[in-house]
C-alpha cells in the first residue's frame, strides 16, 4: 500500500527549513529525517508514525487517536502510530510534527558521546 501524498506534502510544508532534513521510503512509507533522526514517517498502512520523547510516551499513548507503533509483534517504543483524525488541520499536524522533531531532539541529546579507546603505543628497543 503506498502511502498518503496529501499527507506527505502537508508534512513537508510543516518541515520546511528544519535543518537536516531528508526523505526516504523505508518500513512501507516515507520516513522525514531531521538532523540524522526519524521524527515521523508517513505510513504506508495509513496514519502518521511520530518518534515521541521517551519521557512523555506513556502519556501521549493516552492521547486521542494515538496507538502503539507496532511492527509485526513488537511494539516499537518510541514512536506512535496517530490516526489520520488526529491530524485533519495544520495545527494539528504540525504539532505532530515538531513533537517528532522534539523527540530526535531528545533522544540526540540523551545519548552519550562514545568514549575513545587508548590504544598502546610502544615497540621493542
Amino acid at each position: 500500500m503506498a502511502y498518503d501524498e496529501s499527507t506527505a506534502a502537508r508534512v513537508r510544508q510543516a518541515l520546511a527549513g528544519e535543518p537536516g532534513l531528508a526523505e526516504k521510503k523505508m518500513m512501507g512509507g516515507l520516513c522525514f529525517m531531521v538532523r540524522g533522526g526519524m521524527c515521523c514517517s508517513v505510513s504506508g498502512k495509513g496514519g502518521l508514525l511520530v518518534r515521541v520523547d521517551p519521557a512523555s510516551y506513556a502519556t501521549t499513548l493516552r492521547e486521542p487517536h494515538v496507538q502503539p507503533m507496532k511492527m509485526g509483534k513488537r511494539v516499537m517504543s518510541g514512536f506512535v502510530r496517530v490516526a489520520p483524525e488526529g491530524y485533519r488541520t495544520t495545527a494539528e499536524l504540525r504539532a505532530w510534527v515538531l513533537r517528532g522533531v522534539a523527540g530526535v531532539v531528545s533522544r540526540k541529546a540523551a545519548a552519550r558521546p562514545r568514549s575513545r579507546r587508548k590504544t598502546r603505543t610502544g615497540g621493542t628497543a
